[in-house]
């Protein structure tokens, strides 16, 4: 795969939750470009060129980070504060796309720097709705800083 051409990263364990998503993305025509990780440390990884993803160019960050919380081996919330706190990734947009609707994760979440907390909807429709206005304003209306 070439990994320089990646726009959105998308961490995510459950699959069926992943396969959703996707196919939202993929109806509104953003699927293309997207990496999809299954848990945290495999999303660290991938943005600091590691294990699978030695081969790939640190420079070649995604447009996109969109992030569950609730993860195995690393979770969205330490992905989430490693990527903000280090001055070579923390411009990259993080929407955190998540089933907790938990205040201390919310506030968490901003204190660390998320761009966007999104609570998935759980009827369908409502989800492919958000999906693709969350696609559409991060990948075509927000401005990203030029590399």
């Amino acid at each position: 795969m070439l990994y320089n051409v990646i726009e959105i990263l998308f961490a995510e364990d459950n699959m069926d939750d992943a396969m959703l998503t996707i196919r939202a993305l993929k109806k509104s025509g953003l699927t293309n470009k997207i990496q999809h990780v299954k848990d945290g440390a495999e999303a660290l990884d991938f943005i600091y060129c590691k294990g699978n993803y030695a081969e790939r160019n640190f420079n070649d960050q995604p447009r996109l980070i969109l992030l569950d919380l609730k993860m195995p081996k690393i979770s969205g919330m330490e992905v989430l504060e490693q990527l903000k706190s280090d001055p070579r990734t923390n411009s990259i947009p993080i929407v955190v796309l998540t089933s907790s609707k938990e205040d201390p994760d919310i506030k968490n979440c901003y204190a660390l720097g998320v761009n966007s907390y999104i609570v998935k909807p759980v009827e369908s429709d409502n989800f492919f709705h958000v999906l693709e206005q969350l696609g559409c304003y991060w990948m075509i209306h927000n401005v990203h800083p030029v590399k």
